[in-house]
């Protein structure tokens, strides 16, 4: 192996190709990564580093994301040009070639592969080329690119194997050696340039780029030199400004007339066919939203039962240890409530967190998020952004954190930062907890499993609905944007990869246990022991006579011990906490219960259930008989013995959460991505003010239906 140019790392291998071609899979195979795979422009924002053993030793891969070519319009783009011409450039570059759109490949390869590093050709999608007919001469292919083309299907890992050894094989080799077809004409400008006395320290290659797209950079005297020799080749009848392209596009032709072979007259293909439905303007958003409510009534039907098992494990650890702790009251409420009861009412959501990440991984695979966000192009060109805003959109459906790094793939700035303000406000996945909290606690006991499963659905447009105007408003009255035109290639309708949803789900899962492992458990501990004290004898005693001399106690409204519980709590700190801002939250039908449990969820939404867990708690003395929290929260009252929730201020509270912006994590992201605390406190405030009117509104509505 040769000497890297990395001298302080092991050698360097970066991966290149256009999206969708097939290249963040083959990154997956090669390294055991856990990257996520999508099957949309864009889904790679950043650079992922993995480990690849070759023969002779290990060497560090780097796959970055997809482009259409080296002249770029957003930032995830520049992220790749940098990776190819930066300050640490590969020891040798893996560029992915799409076997079905090899033409397109061709023309970016012409340009990534200039220069003096190796080069391999990984031809991926041979076995989808081979469905529409098509044969392709690899030995050909490889003599006219000038490097070795090797056939790969990545998720069946056939001709791995074979990548490995050519990349061992080329490390240290010199670039490939192509003729693009150029006139004589520039080849003699470009000559002639490199030995004007004003050049600066560039290739030949880089030359004839600044010569042929008036993009110099360097002194004026370089400028100069250059601009003569522009005009010398506009007086001879060639268009600099075009040359490049033409040329480029024609010497990709002329590889695959050579190299490909079609079988017989192509038919539309079925993913051709299928786009006809998909992409019509009535039938497309038909199937949009069948696909949508199937989808989330799954994530609510499926998991129940896995929920019950959770539940009852969790259930079953409290009982085993309350018993082993009867010596100290404040530890035991303290490992069974603040511990088992806070962490276990996060881990129950668990089978939720993960079906939603099978379903978005079989939408990513087959293709269809693309055909969605050529469907909402209209929509989102309204509101002064373009389809390539629904790429981040979706993602924060998942998490916002990468749904706002996403952003990067606007070609405009003021319509990323609208993009970056208005991406909170899609339905993460933290949020699904606190829905299905509510929803199984509220409206499923009353109107069913269908009308549940409905107003998961629904909550999950919430953010939508509100986030096409409040896109308007920042993009035509506050920043002023242009839009720029939307262009998106559709990637083939196909089977998903199964080998990529289970990484993605398990990768998913990981990171909401982790969450559950470190914030919701520290925060459970925090909250437990601010709503568990104060406590002193002469306290209790004091409840005892208050409980003793309550009118309705002959109608067991409330047990003696749940009674002293409930007091303790509201006499705690987080309770005096509560009770001091519940006339804030009041208007909203929310008591100081719901009020700490909102406060304790600003840092993380992930710890509200837990919160609410606590808070509406019936003390460890009735653990093994106490029922499930959803119980708990639909037969709370008020004082005054009123249910605490019904349908209209639990609507609120499902949109409070949905709209209110509770995570630390998306604002420092904000910040980062915009540039200034002043953007992040911004989306803070009017997420945040929105929630909240949004919640009393629901309330009022509520009570004027009585």
């Amino acid at each position: 192996m040769s000497k890297s140019a990395n001298p302080e790392s092991r050698p360097l291998i970066a991966l290149f190709g256009s999206p969708n071609s097939g290249k963040t899979s083959l990154f997956n195979c090669l390294t055991g990564g856990r990257e996520k795979v999508g099957n949309y422009p864009g889904v790679t924002v950043e650079k992922a580093v993995g480990k690849i053993s070759l023969p002779s030793g290990e060497v560090d891969i780097v796959d970055v994301p997809g482009l259409y070519s080296l002249r770029t319009i957003s930032h995830d783009e520049e992220v790749a040009k940098e990776a190819l011409l930066g300050k640490s450039r590969p020891d040798l570059m893996i560029f992915v070639l799409d076997a079905v759109n090899l033409e397109r490949s061709l023309f970016l390869y012409s340009q990534v592969a200039e220069g003096d590093g190796p080069v391999i050709a990984a031809l991926t999608m041979t076995d989808l080329a081979e469905k529409e007919g098509k044969t392709i001469d690899t030995v050909e292919l490889s003599r006219r690119v000038g490097s070795p083309v090797v056939p790969v299907i990545a998720h069946k890992k056939i001709g791995v194997d074979e990548l490995i050894a050519a990349a061992e094989a080329q490390m240290g080799e010199g670039g490939p050696e192509f003729d693009l077809g150029y006139p004589r004409i520039v080849s003699d400008a470009v000559a002639d340039l490199s030995i004007d006395p004003a050049m600066p320290d560039i290739e030949p290659e880089e030359i004839r780029a600044q010569l042929l797209e008036d993009d110099a950079e360097g002194s004026p005297e370089w400028k100069a030199a250059l601009a003569k020799a522009r005009d010398e080749l506009f007086a001879s009848g060639i268009q600099a400004k075009t040359l490049d392209t033409q040329t480029r596009y024609a010497w990709a032709s002329s590889c695959v007339k050579a190299c490909v072979e079609t079988k017989g007259q192509l038919d539309k293909t079925r993913s051709q066919k299928l786009d006809e439905i998909l992409t019509h303007k009535v039938w497309g958003l038909g199937v949009f939203l069948a696909i949508m409510y199937a989808g989330f009534y799954s994530i609510y039907a499926l998991a129940i039962p896995l929920m019950d098992l959770i539940e009852a494990a969790v259930g079953a650890a409290g009982s085993f240890v309350s018993p082993l702790i009867t010596y100290n009251d404040a530890l035991r409420s303290l490992v069974v409530d603040g511990v088992i009861g806070g962490v276990g009412a996060a881990l129950v959501f668990l089978p939720q967190i993960l079906i939603l990440f099978v379903f978005i991984g079989i939408l990513e695979g087959t293709g269809y998020l693309a055909r969605a966000s050529f469907m909402m192009d209209k929509l989102l060109g309204w509101c002064g952004l373009n389809g390539r805003a629904f790429i981040p959109l979706l993602s924060s459906f998942a998490c916002a954190v990468p749904g706002i790094m996403a952003a990067r793939v606007m070609p405009e700035p003021k319509a990323r930062l609208a993009t970056i303000m208005v991406a909170p406000l899609m339905s993460c996945s933290a949020r699904l907890p606190v829905y299905v909290l509510l929803i199984g606690a509220i409206i499923e006991p009353k109107f069913g499993t269908g009308w549940a499963a409905f107003a998961l659905f629904a909550m999950h447009f919430v953010g939508l609905i509100f986030a096409v105007p409040v896109a308007w408003i920042l993009s035509r009255k506050i920043l002023k944007g242009r839009r720029v035109p939307f262009t998106l290639e559709l990637p083939r309708i196909q089977l998903p990869k199964w080998r990529d949803i289970w990484v993605l789900v398990m990768t998913r899962g990981r990171i909401f246990l982790k969450t559950a492992g470190t914030i919701i458990f520290f925060m459970s501990i925090a909250i437990w022991w601010l709503s568990y004290f104060p406590r002193s004898v002469e306290a209790t005693q004091a409840y005892e006579l208050e409980y003793s001399q309550m009118p309705y106690v002959e109608g067991e409204t409330i047990g003696f011990d749940a009674y002293v519980e409930r007091r303790q709590s509201e006499e705690s700190y987080l309770g005096r906490l509560g009770k001091g801002l519940e006339p804030v939250f009041k208007p909203a039908g929310f008591d100081w219960r719901i009020t700490t449990a909102i406060l304790a969820a600003f840092p993380a939404r992930e710890v509200v259930v837990s919160a609410m867990g606590i808070l509406f708690s019936h003390g460890p003395d009735e653990a093994e008989d106490s029922q499930t929290l959803r119980d708990a929260i639909a037969n709370a009252t008020w004082p005054d013995g009123k249910p605490l929730l019904n349908i209209w201020n639990a609507m609120g509270l499902m949109v409070f959460f949905a709209l209110c912006a509770q995570c630390m994590a998306t604002l420092a992201t904000i910040k980062r991505e915009a540039g200034s605390w002043q953007w992040a406190g911004a989306a803070f405030a009017y997420m945040t003010l929105l929630a909240y009117i949004c919640a009393v509104f629901l309330n009022k509505v509520g009570a004027a239906f009585g």
